[in-house]
């Protein structure tokens, strides 16, 4: 992947993700198969800045599914850039990371994965709508033209 290609952000780009958050999870069971067999479910999130904002840590807990998620978000100052890496309690393992940043309220980051053995593209899309609420969504593509997208997140910040 060329990361020169890649949208660029800025340092800040994530701040509005500190703190808790409940989420309203929607997750395509199969994939890269034209399914629309949607699984929905509720989950929280908590994210905690570190670096001074140049990297964070959010865990998401899933009770209904058993288990949970964490995503590290790191900065390149250099290449202004986010790198997002993702691990889950399930397996145990750092998935390749997507790169890019925020222009405005929407953020697109890309990389590179692998699907039921198979190479995918990966995006994701972040979209800030203030204060008190964000979204995300992941979709992969095999040819990088048509994208299918596998799961989407609303956010809703916990007001204590």
């Amino acid at each position: 992947m060329d990361l020169s290609r890649l949208p660029h952000g800025d340092i800040h780009d994530f701040d509005f993700l500190a703190g808790r958050w409940h989420v309203h999870n929607r997750r395509l069971v199969t994939r890269l198969r034209g399914a629309d067999d949607w699984a929905e479910f509720g989950a929280t999130s908590c994210c905690e800045p570190r670096l001074s904002g140049g990297a964070n840590v959010d865990q998401i807990d899933f009770p209904s599914l058993g288990w949970s998620g964490m995503t590290l978000r790191t900065f390149d100052v250099a290449q202004r850039r986010w790198s997002i890496y993702w691990i889950n309690s399930r397996a145990g393992v750092l998935t390749p990371p997507v790169h890019g940043g925020f222009d405005g309220d929407r953020g697109l980051f890309y990389g590179e994965d692998a699907e039921d053995g198979r190479p995918v593209q990966v995006r994701f899309i972040w979209t800030r709508a203030g204060r008190d609420a964000a979204s995300w969504q992941q979709a992969f593509s095999l040819d990088g033209r048509e994208w299918e997208t596998n799961w989407t997140m609303a956010l809703t910040r916990v007001t204590d």
